[in-house]
């Protein structure tokens, strides 16, 4: 089998209360014996809504984005992504004119060619991941540890790097 190519990912970080909750929702999913994000325990993974995926980045310039006020985001109701048996289990991020305007800002900076098509500005679903592989058997069980809406604000913006498995701080909203 073919390991996957190298990606890079530009991804908006939460505020500590957001993700917090988040982290409790992962741990209330493994300790109750589902798939969960919890048991990946790298230093790099926390929650985060991506914004961009593609295979490399230019060099960019964003310093104009920090400075402003954390952006305030509501993560929603659940919702499954894939089509097999197994699912991704993720909370739905309302997508709002504010953070719509920064997620366009983001790709233009970078310019459109080799951009993941799930994430350019016309086809992109916001999320945070919860769980990867969830059986469809498990939902009903699931489904129940999961909260109501979160509200919370998009506080950074960081690099990940699938090559080199590595973070970079890009930026922090004022």
């Amino acid at each position: 089998m073919r390991a996957p190519s190298p990606l890079v990912s530009v991804e908006m970080l939460l505020d500590d209360v957001a993700e917090s909750a988040i982290r409790a929702e992962w741990q209330a999913l493994a300790e109750a014996g589902f798939s969960s994000l919890a048991r990946h325990t790298a230093q790099s993974n926390r929650p985060h809504i991506t914004a961009l995926v593609r295979p490399e980045l230019p060099e960019i310039e964003l310093s104009g984005l920090f400075g402003r006020p954390a952006l305030p985001v509501t993560l929603g109701s659940p919702l499954l992504f894939g089509g097999s048996e197994r699912r991704i289990l993720v909370r739905s991020v309302v997508p709002t004119a504010d953070l719509l305007r920064l997620h366009g800002t983001i790709h233009a900076a970078v310019g459109a060619e080799g951009n993941a098509l799930l994430t350019e500005p016309n086809s992109w679903t916001p999320h945070v991941t919860l769980a990867r592989r969830l059986r469809l058997t498990d939902l009903p069980g699931a489904l129940p540890l999961l909260g109501g809406p979160i509200q919370g604000h998009v506080t950074a913006l960081r690099l990940w790097d699938s090559g080199t498995r590595s973070v970079t701080h890009l930026g922090d909203f004022a």
